[in-house]
């Protein structure tokens, strides 16, 4: 009896570990495209021309026009494509954006600066010491990034594939 005890009470903890689990699963249609449109706030995740699921987003402390050098506090405008998925990243969950591009890095140059790079789409900010979540002055309080929930991370990095396009609007 003690045995069937210890069993049920170690089962009962690993399904609550897997239900807790910032990894989760998308059986949906696949993600062709992303639109980002700044001035709305809105990111879009598409099926070809359908959108599957739209988000409110934040971005960097300035949002207006297009990310010009490291540290502009811009987000960039253009067309780019997902690089690659960040599990660990400080932001519990990110997605890399393909900035710069060769345009970029020219721009940059001609202003005599660094394009800047590490631009994800990523979770909230990271959690204090205390395990409490930080509180944000500004929906726009990335360097940069495109910011959503950690719970809207963790179905968008279940959704979105490496290689896929994402379109960043003014």
């Amino acid at each position: 009896m003690r045995v069937l005890r210890i069993l049920l009470v170690v089962l009962a903890g690993l399904a609550l570990t897997a239900c807790s689990s910032k990894f989760k699963t998308y059986n949906g249609p696949e993600i062709t495209s992303v639109q980002v449109q700044k001035a709305n706030r809105k990111m879009y995740l598409l099926h070809n021309s359908k959108v599957i699921k739209a988000y409110e987003i934040g971005l960097g402390g300035v949002p207006t026009g297009p990310k010009e050098y490291e540290g502009d506090g811009k987000t960039p405008e253009g067309i780019y494509y997902i690089t690659h998925r960040n599990p660990d990243s400080r932001y519990h969950l990110s997605l890399g954006i393909s900035y710069p591009n060769n345009e970029d890095r020219a721009h940059a140059a001609l202003l005599g600066k660094p394009p800047g790079g590490d631009i994800m789409i990523h979770g909230g900010p990271p959690r204090k010491a205390n395990g409490k979540p930080r509180k944000v002055s500004s929906p726009d309080w990335t360097a940069g990034c495109i910011a959503v929930t950690d719970e809207e991370i963790e179905r968008i990095y279940a959704m979105i594939n490496p290689g896929t396009p994402i379109v960043i609007l003014p």
